[in-house]
């Protein structure tokens, strides 16, 4: 059982100093969170400015949630939807022209519950391209979901997905090949 009293957050795990950390919360919560929803390039604009790597033309909804920018990728074209998490404890990587629809939630972060002092772990996720996970959809620590792959609504990902697939459920799994159409 863990003791918490021992817990400590590891040197370097934000990836920024508090002040940083501190600095980007009062932004997204003022500048970020009250933009108007056209105002897609003003949130890219303070996701840069914050390290996130930010493509061309990304839509990203202004109630998102982001731990720390600066361990963000979003390829040209994606989209992130209405009151999605994204727990960049960790590296989260979305391809170009994938959908996180509103209220998904792609947790990079968790605890070793073996520790004996609960100690925080981070593991990458990375979205393919051309990707749509609809909505309210879970993305555990350490995911792949490969390119063209969509994953249904309220499904909860616990093993990576390969390429081209449609998969559902909790936990996800593939339903069927995604072919391209004209």
């Amino acid at each position: 059982m863990q003791d918490l009293k021992g817990f400590s957050v590891p040197k370097g795990f934000r990836g920024g100093n508090g002040i940083k950390v501190q600095l980007w919360w009062a932004v997204q919560a003022t500048l970020f969170a009250w933009s108007p929803q056209i105002l897609y390039r003003w949130r890219a604009f303070l996701l840069r400015l914050f390290g996130a790597k930010i493509g061309k033309n990304v839509v990203i909804r202004p109630s998102v949630k982001i731990t720390y920018p600066w361990k963000l990728t979003l390829g040209d074209y994606a989209w992130v939807g209405d009151d999605a998490v994204l727990y960049t404890l960790g590296e989260i990587t979305i391809g170009a022209n994938s959908v996180v629809s509103q209220k998904c939630y792609l947790c990079t972060g968790s605890h070793d519950f073996m520790s004996p002092h609960f100690d925080i772990t981070a593991s990458p996720i990375a979205i393919g391209e051309k990707c749509w996970l609809a909505t309210d959809v879970f993305v555990a620590p350490g995911i792949s979901v490969g390119d063209g792959t969509v994953v249904g609504a309220r499904s909860s990902v616990f093993k990576s997905l390969p390429a081209n697939s449609i998969c559902r459920g909790n936990p996800a799994v593939v339903i069927r090949e995604r072919v391209e159409t004209d």
